[in-house]
């Protein structure tokens, strides 16, 4: 997923969400919608912090999904015209057999940054607004930063004068301004999710090997894992949790006995440092390359009763997708207007997925 950091919502997705909302039209329209489609929207945010300035921040600007001016403006929004619900309420509306309300929208947290706790959650209490943080259970007890986020931060501060990766088939020199190493960095992420989960790993814990800059003994303050003393202050105050896995791992590149033990031992981690029994998981990565009937199904063994993937769309029927539903991405160049008029228009208005071929990857916004 690249995209655009400047000011403003790029493309006609953003352009039309702007005029829909200008207009004045998009309550109505979506009154209209809400009675013949009763669809379940479900927002998928990762961090919320005031956008940095690109030249100068070391981490990746890809995960900041929107500034907390413009985060409390959106939960005013879903407050105001939409029905926000606990993923718990799903789970326990589906179990029963009942429908859910019209425009209901989950708000939901992948990976578990501290941003979530110090910027997030107290603007969700204030305005009473429900979410789900899945977090990585591995970083929350270890303060590691994530994987993906330090590999991004290797390539963007390395002395080094190239960047040699034989497993993508990758040798580039390494220019000196940060916007090139940027797209350097995000078209790694982009091949290296092709490889398999342990080959990831060794192929990034040998890149901290050559370039002596090891991710375990970092603790730095732009790429920090919220504590599980936030986590149970922010469950005391009514926001929940779920599983990302243990070491934010794509699920269905692992072995079947590794997939299957990172699934139950975050469900065991999360069951026993939190109050409430942990029965939702956010697949990491979460788009069609890292999750598949296998991991759906772990998944319900262990014990967890709802999965959201990272494929972007709403659920017509939740109790059919129940382990693989749809989330809709929420990102910093989502302007006021293209935000209000995805809630309200989702399927004209959001990004789409791409299904990933077996001919490798391709650059799409929204497919991670």
């Amino acid at each position: 997923m690249v995209i655009d950091m400047n000011d403003g919502a790029p493309g006609i997705r953003g352009r039309l969400g702007e005029l829909c909302y200008s207009s004045g039209l998009l309550h109505s329209l979506q009154r209209v919608r809400a009675w013949w489609q009763r669809d379940l929207r479900i927002l998928a945010y990762h961090r919320i912090m005031p956008l940095p300035d690109p030249d100068t921040y070391e981490f990746d600007l890809e995960l900041i999904s929107t500034p907390p001016d413009q985060f409390r403006e959106q939960m005013l929004r879903i407050r105001k015209y939409f029905r926000p619900m606990r993923l718990t309420d799903v789970v326990a509306a589906l179990d029963a057999g009942e429908a859910l309300p019209p425009d209901t929208v989950a708000v939901t947290f992948d990976d578990g940054y501290d941003d979530n706790y110090r910027i997030a959650a107290p603007i969700l209490d204030e305005l009473g607004v429900p979410a789900t943080f899945f977090v990585s259970t591995g970083h929350i007890d270890s303060g590691r930063p994530y994987a993906y986020d330090w590999l991004v931060h290797m390539i963007l501060v390395t002395r080094a004068p190239r960047l040699v990766l034989p497993e993508l088939q990758i040798d580039v020199a390494l220019p000196a301004d940060r916007a090139s190493r940027r797209r350097i960095a995000g078209s790694v992420l982009l091949k290296m999710k092709w490889l398999d989960a342990l080959g990831q790993t060794a192929m990034t814990e040998r890149l901290e090997a050559e370039w002596n800059m090891p991710a375990a003994s970092a603790r730095p303050v732009d790429c920090r894992p919220m504590t599980w003393d936030q986590a149970r202050e922010m469950e005391a105050a009514g926001l929940e949790f779920g599983s990302h896995g243990v070491h934010h791992r794509m699920l269905a590149r692992l072995p079947q006995d590794e997939m299957e033990r990172e699934i139950r031992e975050s469900k065991t981690t999360l069951d026993r440092e939190l109050r409430h029994p942990s029965i939702l998981m956010s697949y990491p990565v979460g788009g069609d390359r890292a999750y598949n009937e296998a991991v759906i199904a772990a998944t319900r063994n262990a014990g967890f009763k709802l999965g959201c993937s990272y494929i972007c769309g709403t659920n017509a029927e939740p109790s059919v997708n129940r382990y693989a539903l749809n989330r809709l991405p929420v990102e910093s160049n989502m302007g006021p207007g293209w935000f209000a008029a995805m809630l309200a228009l989702p399927q004209l208005m959001s990004y789409p997925t791409a299904a990933h071929e077996a001919n490798g990857p391709k650059d799409h916004a929204c497919s991670p």
